[in-house]
């Protein structure tokens, strides 16, 4: 680690991009026989800004490299600015946090407050850097000593809800990246649809079975008894209706995306929902999904008979689930994430390292620390710090595989 005391010096220079302006730029550096600690560029239309820190540096080089060094930016167009400092102030810090902030669109005054929490918060963006363009995502790197995921989030929640924007926090540093578990819910979150309304509508009780539904993802309900309630409306039902059902399944845009993205990063992917797992199950085979529980309606002679086998997938059992999936894996808690939109997931989110409410009800949002109110699910690629242009590279390698003979 640098010492905090080594002099360094910062330099940066901005202008217009150009072919060979690095190479010119630290042919003069290398001159000095300097060393490079950190280089940040950012290319906006055709401007440039780079800023590098330098060390081992006398005074005598350093007012040397200094003084050529404007010269050299003067000739050839580009504004330059030097600090002198000590260390590497935000390599010595070892309270360090990122903040992902989505918003389509995001607006000017988002970002003022985002940062006016981070001032009084008394913490520094050492970097920011944008994800993608729709939703914008907009990344920053937190460092200083009032640096806390547990200060950060609360604070970034409120805002975020009142404000019209999602934000997520993490911490950074190498955990953040590696093979995580992703559990999704099911209903109204990998899928658009509601499956039990589904089933409903073909023993035309789908208005009172929505009804109850809508009460129980509010919380207003307990959900064992809800889902019970709701199932007696089934009875009667010939078994046929659960494949007619099945494949009226409609992906929420993007999940595809999202599963697909998540499997070649060799993360494991498992669906825990309050539905059934007999029109779940092709659904999750489709997607290659192999871990899954869920509800299972009792069938006798072919027929629904309007109660459920064994003990329902709850509240309490989603985060179970989530637990035993998590130790089956050998992955800590804070290597997992759950997604979920009712408050049958909230224990659920809670638990997990990441816990996402994805276009959720009003009281399942207010309890999260994170949310997404986007209408792709791919979005929440983004909180795992994977780009759009890390996606669309991915989905051109497997398609040219596919090709391939």
């Amino acid at each position: 680690m640098l010492d905090p005391q080594q002099p360094t010096l910062l330099i940066t220079v901005a202008g217009r991009e150009r072919s060979g302006l690095r190479a010119a730029l630290f042919r003069e550096v290398a001159r000095h026989n300097a060393v490079v600690l950190d280089i940040e560029q950012l290319v906006v239309r055709g401007s440039m800004t780079l800023s590098f820190l330098l060390t081992d540096l006398d005074a005598d080089a350093e007012d040397h490299l200094t003084g050529r060094f404007i010269d050299l930016c003067r000739d050839i167009g580009l504004q330059v600015h030097t600090v002198r400092g000590y260390g590497d102030q935000v390599g010595d810090d070892p309270a360090r946090a990122i903040v992902t902030v989505l918003a389509d669109p995001l607006r000017a005054e988002h970002v003022a407050h985002v940062t006016s929490v981070f001032t009084r918060l008394g913490v520094h963006a050492y970097h920011i850097r944008r994800l993608s363009t729709s939703p914008t995502t907009i990344q920053f790197y937190l460092s200083g000593q009032g640096t806390s995921v547990e200060a950060l989030r609360p604070a970034l929640a409120r805002l975020g809800a009142r404000e019209g924007f999602d934000v997520s926090v993490s911490p950074a540093g190498l955990r953040r990246y590696g093979r995580r578990l992703v559990v999704m819910d099911v209903d109204s979150t990998l899928i658009q649809d509601e499956v039990i309304e589904l089933l409903a509508a073909h023993a035309g009780r789908e208005k009172e079975v929505a009804a109850v539904t809508e009460r129980a993802m509010r919380g207003e309900l307990d959900f064992a008894q809800s889902l019970h309630e709701r199932v007696r409306a089934l009875a009667g039902l010939p078994e046929s209706v659960i494949g007619e059902v099945s494949r009226q399944l409609r992906l929420t845009p993007g999940a595809d995306t999202l599963i697909r993205t998540l499997h070649s990063l060799g993360f494991t992917t498992a669906l825990v929902s309050g539905g059934f797992l007999e029109v779940i199950r092709p659904l999750a085979d489709k997607l290659g999904i192999t871990r899954v529980q869920a509800n299972q309606l009792e069938v006798v002679d072919g027929v629904l008979t309007g109660n459920v086998l064994g003990a329902v997938v709850d509240r309490a059992a989603k985060a179970d689930a989530l637990r035993r999936l998590a130790a089956e894996e050998g992955l800590p808690l804070d290597r997992t994430v759950a997604i979920g939109d009712g408050a049958n997931d909230l224990d659920m989110l809670a638990l997990a390292g990441l816990g996402i409410a994805f276009n959720a009800k009003p009281a399942v949002r207010a309890a999260a620390s994170t949310t997404l109110n986007v209408p792709n699910l791919d979005a929440v690629l983004s909180l795992l710090d994977i780009s759009r242009a890390d996606i669309e590279e991915a989905e051109a390698e497997e398609a040219e595989a596919e090709q391939a003979p």
